[in-house]
């Protein structure tokens, strides 16, 4: 027993002793490596190019400019585009007065006419036919003028909502004029309306075609080259006094406000 103990002492430990040595020669000639690996860093910025420097400025700038401008003009389109809205929404409002007037004016004189007495007519089946016809003849011919809707031809013929076909005809006159200016009324109304949200949509437009273009503008004179001395202060002074140049068909959409009944 003692003699195998002092075997494997004898035999393992040469051998561990070699592994740790060749360990610490490694570690050694890693160290001396390192050593004697020269500075790479030596604490220095790199010296910046003021001429690239200034080349990537101006390229940025550019880019800036041209985008400006491209939506600058894509504004103005739509600001003239909302303008040419408005002029027609404007001149249907106009045509809806004109022909609410009318019918106001017809159904004042109606009205005048209705204190006079019905003719005296006989009250005959025959001439309660005629009076019939007559009243489905009249609103037929209102519908397809426009001035009475679907609906209220279809009330006509159903003899409902105060159209009673027993009437004398000047009354159903008075009935049918009242009926054609209630609807131009409100024809007129719903493009009033129209014409007023046009001139909002046109002037929101018109506004911010007059910011972008004076962001154009302002895009445009920062590309300028600098001029030496006064001159270059000359310049700069009058291009902030100037105004920003805007297209005369976006400044020119004002609101007109239509009449009122």
């Amino acid at each position: 027993m003692p003699q195998t103990v002092l075997y494997r002492f004898l035999t393992e430990v040469p051998e561990a002793a070699a592994i740790w040595s060749a360990l610490l020669l490694l570690a050694l000639g890693l160290l001396a490596v390192l050593v004697a690996r020269p500075e790479r860093d030596d604490g220095t910025d790199p010296v910046p190019d003021p001429v690239a420097e200034e080349a990537a400025r101006r390229a940025d700038l550019r880019r800036y400019a041209d985008e400006v401008a491209v939506a600058a003009a894509g504004a103005a389109q739509t600001a003239r585009r909302r303008r040419e809205q408005w002029l027609a929404a404007q001149d249907e409002a106009d045509r809806a007065w004109r022909a609410y007037d009318e019918a106001e004016g017809a159904a004042r004189r109606f009205a005048g006419a209705a204190a006079l007495p019905a003719p005296h007519t006989p009250r005959t089946p025959t001439e309660y036919a005629a009076r019939e016809r007559w009243l489905h003849h009249a609103t037929m011919a209102a519908h397809w003028r426009g001035d009475l809707t679907a609906r209220q031809l279809a009330d006509v013929l159903a003899h409902r909502n105060g159209w009673d076909p027993r009437r004398h005809p000047a009354e159903q006159e008075i009935v049918l004029a009242r009926a054609v200016r209630e609807g131009r009324r409100a024809g007129w109304a719903a493009a009033a309306e129209r014409e007023r949200r046009a001139w909002r949509d046109a002037e929101l437009a018109a506004e911010a075609a007059r910011t972008l273009a004076a962001e154009a503008y302002a895009a445009a004179g920062a590309l300028r080259p600098a001029l030496p001395g006064d001159a270059a202060a000359t310049v700069r002074g009058r291009d902030e006094a100037a105004p920003a140049p805007v297209p005369a068909t976006v400044s020119g959409a004002r609101w007109r406000p239509a009449r009122a009944g």
